[in-house]
């Protein structure tokens, strides 16, 4: 298993120095909608209209590209650089929107900025990568996927003490930042690991 500072997928939020505004982090439920909008839209969705004749739309088609790439690296051994980026550029953006959720940071979150999170994935050479691990790493991955939702409930709740704490002090406590964060990188090193299929390496049990 690789060490934690050699995983090819990194998570770091920068700690706001200065105090979060307590009125936009006492109405964030509100203030989030606008960008969580644009991020639904952007992953994708549709509708069906009508009874007996039914009319279908499909506004967007987006969301990680994970299946084709077990494809192409399963026959051609091939990680297309263009998938590669927009994965990147995608899970870079979500994640800005959960540091606004989980009141990390105050910046709305950009669309293409990096603001105050910083978020790196290693382009893989997939000559190196084994081609028929990819049909078995969401099955390798269940142990994780046990943990992190323990983990997500528990970040949920740190936020929620975080959001009294900001109230009444204007400070995320610095035990629960960390804490929110590393849940965060646990789970990109998941993502990277069993759905973008950037690596082999197996993820590891660590928040750091």
């Amino acid at each position: 298993m690789a060490t934690v500072t050699q995983y090819p997928a990194s998570l770091a939020i920068d700690y706001p120095e200065k105090p979060l505004n307590r009125l936009t982090t006492f109405f964030r439920i509100f203030t989030v909608i606008p960008i969580l909008i644009v991020l639904f839209l952007i992953i994708g969705g549709g509708f069906q209209w009508g009874d007996k004749q039914q009319m279908s739309f499909q506004y967007a088609a987006g969301g990680l590209v994970c299946l084709p790439i077990v494809l192409m690296l399963l026959f051609r051994q091939k990680y297309p650089r263009w998938w590669f980026d927009w994965n990147l550029a995608l899970s870079r953006f979500v994640m800005r929107v959960d540091a606004y959720i989980l009141l990390l940071r105050d910046e709305y979150p950009s669309t293409d900025e990096e603001q105050a999170v910083h978020l790196e994935l290693a382009y893989p050479d997939a000559k190196a990568l084994n081609r028929w691990l990819p049909l078995v790493k969401w099955l390798l991955a269940i142990p994780h996927y046990i943990i992190l939702c323990f983990l997500g409930i528990a970040a949920i709740v740190s936020a929620i003490i975080a959001w009294f704490a900001i109230l009444f002090t204007g400070r995320y406590p610095r035990g629960l930042f960390d804490f929110v964060v590393g849940v965060s990188r646990w789970s990109l090193r998941v993502e990277a690991y069993a759905l973008m299929l950037i690596t082999d390496q197996y993820p590891p049990f660590s928040l750091s």
